[in-house]
């Protein structure tokens, strides 16, 4: 939720938040609400670059804080079945970031104190990341990468 930038965006998440944020603001705060009028439902930073918006340069317009917990409006809409589409593929993705490069994606964990309190639960579970994020990464690259991912890890972790 800290941060100098929204969330990456792709044009196809900027047409939906288009397409539903008169549902998706039902969930916003009304502080976000309001910089939602200010802004839009997304920022155009640079041709073809797209972020969410902040709060007064803090926290993403579709923060939502319940009961000591920091949620998303958009999500929020997407598990009440108000809308067709999850929270973007980055914030799914969070802390994982991907760089685009010509001829791949670099998959890199953001390391960030914000992300402490999971991380030390993740490990008192034994839950790694990689499958703390299996949903979001199979959204992002498909069944067949993350089993191809999940053979790398069994042949470095095995020593095969």
């Amino acid at each position: 939720m800290e941060g100098d930038a929204g969330a990456p965006l792709d044009a196809e998440e900027c047409q939906q938040l288009t397409d539903h944020i008169e549902t998706i603001r039902d969930f916003m705060t009304e502080e976000g609400k309001v910089w939602l009028e200010k802004q839009g439902p997304y920022l155009e930073i640079m041709k073809g670059t797209f972020l969410t918006p902040l709060v007064d340069g803090k926290e993403c317009i579709y923060t939502v804080f319940e009961n000591g917990i920091t949620r998303c409006a958009i999500e929020n809409a997407f598990a009440a079945g108000s809308i067709p589409f999850p929270k973007p593929v980055s914030c799914h993705l969070y802390p994982v970031r991907i760089n685009p490069y010509r001829d791949f994606d670099a998959v890199n964990y953001h390391e960030w104190h914000i992300c402490e309190a999971a991380l030390i639960k993740g490990k008192a579970e034994g839950t790694p990341l990689y499958a703390f994020l299996k949903d979001a990464l199979i959204r992002k690259y498909g069944s067949l990468w993350y089993a191809q991912l999940l053979e790398r890890i069994h042949k470095k972790t095995s020593g095969r």
